[in-house]
């Protein structure tokens, strides 16, 4: 049973075909980039063949989906012979609000509650409707399946999501911390611990997901309790392009002393902060270290703020769980980078982590458990895989609604 997987932003489709009755099998994989703009761009990777580049212009999203869907049959490029083979489609929703505790099927009730969480997530929930939308009109009879980054964040406590400001804003408006990355943070800690032979619902693990967004995650006995990212993803640690916490008076100082519109505000704390602000030169961590090696300071010192807030993050989330048994990076930079895990798990021997410098330095996109054999806290690189996640939840939820 072969599952379309769609994770649509504002201009741009990502999309894999995997086959979940031949080993969660990727049969293809792909990008398209630049929707509304002129020349976009498909990549497209079908599997044993050679990519496919193809640049066109593609005006909206329905536009776009159609192009996926040929070139997924294409008798050179493609990977299926008949639309028909596509047994379900699985979005990626940014925000679900309170609404949704876990994924759901796609009705009307739920195209409308996440039309609700547009204003909760504007530069993402639009774009995941528009997909849904799409689909639904290029395949009408195709069931869809909306998974929500928000839903594993939803257990909770309200000392914990509740922000320190007047209760009648979260009656009105629903301000609390809502946490995003939900579905990497399960999915890798599941991983981990069907790989160390440890039950998920009986331990603390912290989950590490950095990337060019990040966010660390602190789930006790199988349930999110805590995270990084707030009622937007700007809040927690310094990423790429955002600030993480900030002192809320400067972003009204600056507001003021620049006259910045709220667009604008917005913009300088979501798009020129962070790795980029500090260091000016780039968003990217591989850049960054370059740089630094070569004397640059800030850059230097961006890498220094970016372990030392996900160290503090770390060891924050182990002191609220009164313990910590699992310690796990995904993501971009967690993933590939040794050298930040290696720097954030240093001198953390008080939280019962006995780190193996060797075993971590060159590792890269590999499960691999980077502590010591006898370390009572383990450390493990765990790769994630968000599609898997989106696809096995649309063929559970469609097979058992069928």
């Amino acid at each position: 049973m072969k599952i379309l997987v769609l994770n649509c932003g504002s201009s741009s489709i990502k999309y894999q075909l995997i086959d979940m009755s031949n080993n969660s099998d990727v049969l293809a994989k792909g990008l398209l980039e630049r929707i509304g703009m002129e020349n976009a761009e498909l990549s497209h990777q079908p599997k044993n063949k050679d990519k496919f580049k193809l640049t066109k212009n593609i005006p909206d999203h329905q536009i776009g989906i159609n192009l996926i869907l040929s070139t997924l049959k294409d008798p050179v490029h493609g990977v299926i012979k008949d639309e028909k083979e596509i047994y379900a489609v699985g979005h990626r929703v940014a925000h679900g609000g309170e609404n949704f505790k876990e994924s759901v099927r796609v009705t009307e009730s739920v195209k409308k509650d996440i039309e609700k969480c547009i204003e909760l997530a504007p530069l993402h929930n639009p774009a995941n409707l528009k997909g849904i939308t799409s689909m639904e009109a290029i395949l009408p009879n195709v069931p869809q399946v909306a998974v929500f980054d928000t839903s594993f964040h939803q257990t909770m406590e309200p000392k914990v999501f509740l922000y320190g400001i007047p209760y009648e804003y979260y009656e009105k408006y629903r301000i609390r911390r809502y946490g995003f990355h939900g579905t990497s943070h399960k999915f890798v800690a599941q991983k981990a611990c069907d790989i160390l032979g440890l039950n998920f619902e009986k331990i603390n693990i912290i989950t590490c997901h950095l990337g060019n967004g990040a966010s660390v995650a602190a789930i006790k006995k199988g349930k999110s309790a805590d995270t990084s990212m707030g009622f937007t993803p700007v809040e927690g640690l310094m990423m790429g392009t955002r600030c993480g916490d900030v002192d809320l008076g400067i972003t009204l100082f600056l507001a003021e002393k620049e006259d910045l519109s709220i667009k604008e505000t917005n913009d300088l704390f979501n798009k020129r902060s962070g790795m980029l602000g500090i260091s000016g030169v780039s968003s990217d961590m591989r850049d960054i270290e370059k740089a630094a090696e070569e004397g640059n300071q800030r850059a230097k010192t961006s890498l220094e703020m970016y372990i030392y807030r996900v160290k503090k993050y770390v060891g924050a989330y182990a002191a609220a769980m009164g313990g910590v048994d699992l310690v796990i990076f995904t993501g971009g930079i967690g993933e590939n980078d040794y050298i930040t895990r290696h720097e954030v798990c240093k001198d953390m021997e008080f939280m019962g982590i006995d780190f193996d410098a060797d075993k971590n330095k060159g590792i890269r996109g590999v499960d691999t458990v980077i502590s010591k054999e006898n370390s009572r806290c383990k450390v493990m690189l765990v790769t994630t895989n968000e599609e898997l996640v989106i696809a096995t939840d649309t063929y559970n939820i469609v097979c058992c609604t069928q």
